[in-house]
């Protein structure tokens, strides 16, 4: 595999050159070799980018990717990620109840039929807080 040069990475990732600058100043991606003064990362920064990104859509926070992709080339890796993603848990289930009960709401407006926020039943009857 070949190195790749930042912005042919940054295309390959969907990502802006500067997230991938940042991403190396948080220490998510090892510093970037350098070619004639351009920066250039290894083959495999890829499958490092694409995990951030999945681990953020779960939604752990850059801090937490960090302490696993630190962790990685230690032993106990697999057991750090296990405890990280029994702790997100309850947190993601709690999202998810939130975004059902806003979902639920705006399906409820939808059915109301008023379209009028001023005498909507169900902003006046409390109908909404229950959701």
């Amino acid at each position: 595999m070949r190195d790749i040069g930042i912005g042919e990475l940054a295309r390959s990732v969907g990502m802006r050159p500067s997230a991938l600058r940042y991403y190396e100043d948080l220490g998510l991606l090892s510093p970037a070799g350098r070619v004639a003064g351009r920066r250039v990362y290894p083959a495999g920064a890829q499958r490092r980018i694409a995990l951030i990104k999945m681990a953020q859509r779960a939604g752990f926070t850059l801090s937490e990717i960090r302490g696993l992709l630190d962790s990685g080339a230690e032993r106990g890796a697999t057991r750090q990620w296990r405890a990280l993603a029994e702790r997100k848990l309850p947190e993601l289930d709690r999202f998810i109840e939130e975004a059902q009960a806003l979902r639920n709401a705006v399906a409820e407006c939808l059915a109301c039929g008023c379209m009028n926020f001023e005498n909507c039943r169900l902003l006046t009857t409390g109908a909404t807080e229950e959701a």
